[in-house]
């Protein structure tokens, strides 16, 4: 197979992955060997966050590059960012062929937002122009007389049709080589030769639905883990240092009608265990079709001329802190903490683990510069390269979460959480963990007069983040200090990128633009 003269980008994205589920991350159950094998030959950022916790907003903030609060994207679902450019269409711009296939979770009213970005759209649950329950992927099913035992998604929701399977956890009836991991698997290998045959390189991101529920692993996966695991040890962690909304969860999932898997006649930490049993086991899943996309490389002869990427849009507490989701998770590490690794042949020190922190939007300026792409003008994040080459200073001093009103950010050993008066009635402005010396997030520091200054600290962190990265249209007084425009990048306002006038903002600044802060 001839190879192109810039290298392939396979992104695979997992969802509600929390870092600490896999083996190479150190935790003690869950079975990922095909993972913590390419971690030997990647490098892995241990502190990486999304920049929402929520699956749609996470999802267009990497893909463009930019903070949700310049997306303006906080929810599931709506309009389509016909402005904002996405990685798709920037590598389709530069000759690359582009696609998605699996859960990609992108607005899609009236179409979806990276329809006319992508050469293949592949979404397993919905069409280009916005019908649900109508994909390539439900077609393959219902021609192999398959479509009522589909395990990901739909059957136990109803959006899509006649639920036909319970929320439960337990092995899938659906034969494994049907499910949506490897069929997305199949795609996207198959894309990969159709691109080799036309002498294009390729970029393509695989949306594993695995491992958010419903959890339903196939039989040989479920067997993996024993039916008496031992469960997570924050799992009846007292939750009164929470947020009020965080208290009414927790009790709400220990009403005996209220924990998902809770089956007649179980107790409810009999409901929590097979549920706990579940989500290991749809990781190892998603881990074995990693490894089948690694295999289908290296016998394509493309694994050394390959970009490859390993991630997920957002953790979840799967027990973890006594929750089944992800809902309320800003203020949890579980939640906005994400697994990362990046193989870029002849770049990255294979092996090599990364403690520095880095956010999701990192990845859209880190694979067009890895690409030999020019880097995007309209990302807010920082290209990786002197991290995956091994150097040792940090890129960044902060990495932010956000919702549309609640904000956190980790800096140091510290995470902390800020909440607006309104939003509780001023009884529970915020959160402060000290993630080094406290991991199960069991003590809120908040109000400790000993931490008042890191409280400060962290805020004026938000404050300044939010100041510094906000994207203008228009402004006086305007941006300008010193003739160099303050903060990452602005939005051009003209269709040439230029300045209607010379007081707003444009991509070159003139020198002599007076000073207005």
């Amino acid at each position: 197979m001839s190879r192109t003269a810039r290298p392939n980008v396979l992104m695979v994205l997992a969802d509600q992955h929390h870092a600490g589920l896999l083996g190479c991350a150190g935790h003690p159950q869950v079975k990922t060997p095909r993972l913590d094998a390419f971690a030997q030959t990647a490098v892995r950022f241990t502190d990486t966050y999304c920049q929402n916790p929520i699956c749609t907003p996470s999802r267009v903030s990497l893909l463009a590059g930019q903070y949700p609060h310049n997306t303006g994207y906080y929810g599931l679902g709506g309009p389509s960012p016909t402005h904002l450019p996405s990685l798709f269409g920037h590598f389709r711009q530069h000759g690359y062929r582009t696609a998605g296939f699996g859960k990609l979770h992108l607005p899609t009213s009236p179409h979806s937002w990276i329809a006319d970005h992508v050469d293949r759209f592949g979404d397993t649950y919905e069409t280009a122009d916005g019908r649900f329950g109508e994909s390539h992927y439900f077609t393959e099913l219902e021609a192999r007389g398959l479509r009522d035992r589909e395990d990901s998604w739909h059957n136990t929701t109803g959006r899509y049709g006649k639920s036909t399977i319970g929320r439960d956890s337990r092995p899938s009836d659906l034969p494994y080589e049907f499910t949506q991991e490897r069929w997305c698997a199949r795609e996207a290998l198959r894309f990969a030769d159709e691109a080799a045959a036309d002498g294009k390189p390729f970029f393509v991101q695989l949306a594993f639905q695995k491992p958010h529920h419903p959890l339903l692993p196939v039989q040989r996966f479920w067997d993996l883990y024993k039916d008496d695991l031992d469960l997570p040890p924050t799992i009846d962690q007292d939750p009164s240092h929470r947020p009020p909304n965080f208290q009414r969860m927790w009790h709400l999932m220990r009403q005996d009608n209220e924990w998902a898997y809770h089956q007649p006649g179980q107790t409810w930490r009999d409901g929590a265990r097979r549920a706990w049993r579940g989500t290991l086991a749809c990781i190892s899943q998603l881990d074995d079709v990693f490894g089948i996309l690694l295999d289908g490389l290296d016998q394509r002869g493309l694994a050394d001329h390959t970009i490859v990427v390993y991630g997920s849009d957002h953790g979840c507490y799967h027990g973890i802190h006594g929750l089944p989701e992800k809902a309320p998770g800003i203020g949890s590490d579980a939640i906005a903490r994400v697994p990362l690794m990046i193989r870029i042949p002849g770049t990255t020190t294979p092996g090599h683990v990364c403690h520095h922190l880095v956010e999701n939007i990192d990845l859209a300026p880190t694979l067009a510069n890895a690409a030999g792409l020019p880097e995007p003008d309209w990302i807010d994040g920082h290209d990786l390269a002197p991290l995956l080459r091994g150097d040792d200073s940090p890129l960044r001093n902060a990495a932010f979460t956000e919702n549309a009103v609640s904000k956190a950010v980790r800096f140091g050993p510290y995470r902390l959480t800020h909440y607006p008066d309104h939003v509780f009635n001023g009884q529970y402005p915020g959160e402060l963990y000290n993630l080094e010396q406290d991991p199960g997030e069991t003590k809120n520091l908040y109000h400790d007069p000993a931490h008042r200054d890191t409280v400060t600290q962290g805020t004026r962190l938000i404050l300044d983040w939010l100041a510094t990265t906000t994207r203008v249209i228009t402004g006086m007084p305007n941006n300008f200090e010193g003739g160099k425009l303050l903060g990452k990048r602005h939005y051009p306002l003209a269709a040439d990128g230029k300045r209607p006038s010379a007081n707003q903002p444009g991509r070159e600044p003139a020198p002599d633009l007076p000073n207005y802060l």
